[in-house]
């Protein structure tokens, strides 16, 4: 299933938000520049490595505090599919609850987000060697937010039936509650099987989507989601 757009209005324009899609963007860009010894190099850098974090394996020439790669890894993606859909998702979810938080919340919700669903994921995973990357964590403690803010909103979604490809109407409780019962499902599933996380493998971190769909849900009313009235 595959969001198009939602029908709720804003009144303020999202400016961070708009900033941390070309951010995302523009970090890409940078790293499809690099040769592949180059681009190893920077994402053993700049993204999540459990093993590091733990300090169960060697850090080795670390130019930054291994902590900070929680949130840097957040702007870090794998290819143009994983860029593409994280930035589809921010796109259509991130507006209205940018909207509701202000800006300098939305932000700091946002990255808090992120930094939460990266342990969610190192938790269970703590002397992984494979880097962990992508703004998905971040993302879904948006749709976390956004699930509580607006549940009725009807989302257009595109929905593939073999050959042909249709389009439904899906309230966000019934779209993203399904999305988040799917993660929850494979952070169960993957406990029982050995799962590459990261850009090498092309894995999927379950448990930061599964973590921090949670804790946006939780920081979202904190950070006030319902102060503002429309």
């Amino acid at each position: 299933m595959v969001p198009l757009k939602d029908n709720n209005p804003i009144t303020t324009t999202p400016y961070i938000n708009y900033g941390l899609i070309i951010i995302n963007i523009l970090i890409f860009i940078y790293q499809v520049s690099l040769t592949q010894q180059e681009l190893q190099r920077f994402v053993r850098v700049a993204a999540l490595v459990p093993c590091q974090l733990s300090a169960t394996c060697p850090i080795g020439n670390q130019l930054i505090p291994e902590w900070l790669t929680l949130i840097t890894s957040q702007f870090l993606h794998g290819g143009f599919l994983h860029l593409g859909g994280n930035m589809l998702f921010l796109a259509i979810f991130g507006n209205n609850i940018e909207d509701r938080l202000g800006h300098i919340k939305y932000l700091i919700f946002y990255l808090s987000c992120g930094v939460l669903a990266g342990l969610s994921q190192w938790f269970f995973s703590q002397n992984s060697t494979i880097p962990s990357l992508g703004a998905s964590g971040a993302i879904a403690g948006v749709l976390g937010a956004y699930i509580l803010r607006f549940p009725r909103t009807q989302i257009l979604t595109l929905v593939p039936l073999g050959f042909f490809i249709t389009t439904v109407r899906l309230p966000a409780y019934l779209f993203l509650g399904f999305w988040f019962f799917q993660q929850a499902f494979y952070s169960v599933a993957s406990l029982q099987v050995r799962s590459n996380i990261g850009m090498e493998s092309g894995g999927i971190a379950y448990w930061a989507h599964a973590g921090g769909f949670v804790f946006g849900a939780i920081l979202a009313p904190i950070f006030g989601l319902y102060d503002k009235r429309h």
